[in-house]
Formats: C-alpha cells, structure tokens, sequence
C-alpha cells in the first residue's frame, strides 16, 4: 500500500521537474544562464539582510525616521565607489579570480576580465565584475551600518567618497595635459 500512495507523489514531482526543466530551457534561450547559481545569490543576500535585521532588533538599534540628504549623498558616492573596487580594481583581482580571467585594461586602474565556469561560480562571477550588481550589496551593508554603528559608518563613507573625489581629479588632471605628440 505503501509503494503505491507514493506512485502519486512520484508522477507529480517527475511532472514538476519536467515543468521547471521546460521553463529554465524557454527562458535561457540556448544560452546557458546560471539560475540556480542566481538562486544561490538571492538566498545569500536574504540571509544578510535577515541577519542585519535580527542584529537590529537584538540591539535594539533605534531605526532612523529619515536620512539626511548629506548622509545619503555621502553614502551614495561610497556606495559607488566601494562597488568599482570591488568590481574592477587590480588589488582585489584576487578575491574574483576564482570566478574571472583576466581580459586586460580597461580603463585608468581597472581590469577587464571575463566571467568563467557554470552555475554558481558563473552566477558568482558576474556579480563580482558588475559594479551595478555589487551596488545593492555594497548598500545595504552601508544602510546596517548607518543603524548599528552611524560614526563609524559616515568614516567608512566619507573615506570612500574622498577616494571618489580624489579619482575624479585624477581623470580632470589627466584630461588637460597636453598631449606628448606635439
């Protein structure tokens, strides 16, 4: 009686294994697109922010009504600045070469390289070298920060954004040197 009240069981999960087989085929078009790599992504960054979270309450961290615009900005310019390092700086080329092969130069200090693998170290790797992706992250590491620790979090900040600034007068300095063709 046994094997036959799971005959049922069977038929539907091989029915709904067919089903999302189908739907991963459709969806990635004769490309390979690492969804459950992707997956494994979404359920990391659950985790952190379920961890940020519980760390709040347990704290009892009070939750800011509003942000002002001057921390918003300043957090905003780190946030993207945090996000290139990661994404495209030679020093942390180490913490993506297990997921990327380095391609070269792509701009003033930072590396083109190109995704490798499958599934999750593929997943892995575009999420590394994309400094759009990485923003999300690098965000909300700074928004748990705001709440948890707000003088430590405007230090990281304005660091970063110094670096920013400081990147920006690079390119300008770089942009009205004369050229050494003459």
């Amino acid at each position: 009686m046994t094997a036959h009240a799971a005959n049922p069981a069977e038929r539907l999960t091989a029915k709904v294994r067919s089903e999302v087989r189908s739907d991963v085929a459709q969806y990635e078009h004769g490309e390979e697109r690492p969804l459950k790599g992707y997956l494994a992504l979404l359920g990391t960054y659950g985790s952190l922010v379920g961890t940020l979270a519980a760390t709040i309450r347990w704290r009892r961290a009070p939750l800011p009504e509003r942000i002002p615009p001057y921390d918003l900005a300043l957090i905003s310019v780190a946030t993207h600045k945090v996000a290139r390092v990661i994404a495209k700086d030679p020093v942390t080329s180490p913490f993506r070469a297990p997921f990327t092969r380095y391609e070269g130069q792509q701009g003033p200090a930072e590396l083109q390289e190109q995704v490798r693998g499958h599934g999750f170290r593929h997943a892995a790797g575009e999420l590394l070298t994309c400094p759009f992706c990485l923003g999300q992250w690098v965000a909300t590491v700074f928004a748990g920060g705001y709440v948890l620790a707000p003088r430590l979090t405007r230090l990281v900040a304005a660091t970063f954004t110094a670096v920013a600034a400081g990147d920006a007068l690079h390119h300008a300095y770089a942009a009205i040197q004369p050229d050494d063709e003459g």
